[in-house]
């Protein structure tokens, strides 16, 4: 007990040197943010987090041997800069909510704790927030591993001039909520499309006799069910707390690799970090080998495409443009050069943006 006790008063003074070193922090923060405030610099800088965050790792893995967990000094950080941020400026966030949503999970994972999130109805109104700069960031969904893209995000940047300025990709485990206690009593199964879909095998083994509804959101399925007597809700399991539902069955979606991008909305561009992606749309002429000949720039100067997705420009029937997502960031030699010689190729090039990729993408 002597020696639990020495160890535990050695944990006291570490957690209050913790302390003081996040109060100093704290404090330079502030004076870093009055700088800024001076110079009319931009207050969030989600490069400079990204160099932050990656040599915080780089120290506990190289110099500490990695005791304390990496993927816990990230989510650490997160909050430690957030909290900070919040002293400059208290950065308001639009998201599709409602609350507890899965695009709500992934602000969260983006901007900490310390951010002011606003729920808005639908992906255009995320659009419009950050359009507007009623908000300083905006958050949707862009695509699912199993269930492809979100082709009504990817239509928004033909109506609106904003730019992508991060991305945020995380797991999706779903579950089957519910305020009854077994799968026998649940008769109806209310979710977003996708989850729906993303959970077919197991609903048709398991759950053949219940009725699927689609709602607008996981988050507004709960709220159904809440006021529902036999129903359930396939969501997350921060809404089984947020909504305080029974978790009658975990992880049930049909894939184990199952993911979903979402993209960060802003109104400026992001300085290069050596490991980013760019997006971008072009139109091609309505002729022989347009598309190829438009492909053609990025080969010739080894700019390697991870996405292309084709969509209706909405200017005439059977006219289409093209969503690129590609690796590098435009300011990179080579991919200054692609998109130079795509702009001479194509009828029109929309540069959406060059940001940061996703860190999960990379391990």
């Amino acid at each position: 007990m002597e020696e639990l006790s020495k160890l535990r008063r050695e944990i006291d003074l570490i957690d209050e040197e913790i302390i003081k070193l996040l109060n100093k922090r704290a404090e330079l923060a502030k004076a870093i943010g009055e700088i800024k405030k001076k110079l009319k610099l931009e207050v969030y800088s989600p490069e400079r987090e990204r160099e932050v965050i990656e040599k915080a790792i780089k120290i506990n893995r190289e110099v500490y041997g990695e005791v304390f967990p990496s993927e816990a000094i990230r989510h650490v950080f997160r909050e430690i800069m957030s909290a900070c941020l919040s002293l400059e400026k208290e950065l308001r966030i639009a998201y599709l909510g409602p609350k507890a949503t899965f695009t709500h999970q992934a602000s969260l994972e983006h901007f900490g704790l310390s951010a002011y999130y606003i729920p808005v109805p639908t992906i255009r109104d995320v659009f419009l927030e950050v359009e507007t700069e009623r908000v300083d960031y905006g958050v949707v969904p862009v695509e699912n591993t199993t269930e492809g893209v979100v082709n009504y995000t990817l239509d928004m940047f033909l109506e609106f001039d904003v730019k992508i300025v991060g991305e945020v990709v995380i797991p999706i485990k779903l579950h089957l909520l519910s305020n009854v206690f077994s799968l026998e009593e649940v008769k109806e199964v209310y979710s977003h499309r996708q989850a729906l879909a993303q959970c077919r095998n197991w609903l048709e083994k398991n759950l053949s006799h219940a009725k699927l509804v689609e709602t607008e959101s996981t988050a507004r399925a709960c709220e159904i069910v809440l006021e529902k007597e036999g129903a359930g809700a396939i969501a997350s399991e921060v809404a089984a707390y947020t909504y305080h539902l029974n978790i009658l069955a975990e992880n049930i979606q049909d894939s184990l690799n199952n993911y979903t991008r979402f993209l960060v909305l802003g109104k400026r561009d992001v300085k290069r970090t050596g490991k980013d992606k760019t997006s971008l749309i072009f139109a091609v002429k309505d002729e022989a080998g347009a598309l190829y000949k438009a492909l053609e720039s990025f080969y010739i100067y080894g700019v390697n495409l991870t996405k292309i997705e084709s969509r209706p420009s909405r200017k005439k029937a059977w006219d289409y443009v093209f969503f690129v997502d590609l690796e590098g960031h435009a300011e990179d030699e080579n991919v200054k050069l692609a998109i130079e010689s795509l702009k001479e190729r194509t009828q029109m090039v929309k540069l959406l943006g060059s940001y940061p990729r996703a860190v999960t993408e990379e391990s």
